[in-house]
């Protein structure tokens, strides 16, 4: 099992997580995080830190974010990684509330 990054990401990307993940397993695109299912060793410190809520363990991925399962996975592969605490985007807290942020994931 691994950890997933969902929806509440885009637009937010606070990196309260990756400063507690022992293998760095995080990686970073533009306004959003994923987490490489290579590297997480399924320690749920990450849980706990985000602010939006936007981790869960695999097995718990609400049925409609199962597919941000596989979006970690391929994103993972082409991100790199990050270790270091960041400032958030500029208007993730306005964005933290507002649900249904697919079509606003940038890739690039």
């Amino acid at each position: 099992m691994t950890y997933v990054v969902t929806e509440s990401c885009i637009n937010c990307k606070h990196t309260d997580c990756v400063v507690v993940c022992p293998v760095d397993a995080f990686r970073a695109g533009p306004n959003f995080l994923v987490i490489d299912p290579d590297e997480c060793i399924d320690c749920t410190l990450c849980v706990a830190e985000c602010p939006v809520d936007a981790i869960y363990a695999e097995s718990d991925v609400p049925e409609d974010m199962q597919h941000y399962t596989a979006l970690n996975a391929e994103l993972s592969a082409t991100w790199k990684p990050i270790v270091e605490k960041k400032e958030a985007l500029p208007e993730a807290d306005m964005w933290s509330r507002i649900k249904e942020k697919f079509q606003l994931l940038q890739r690039e």
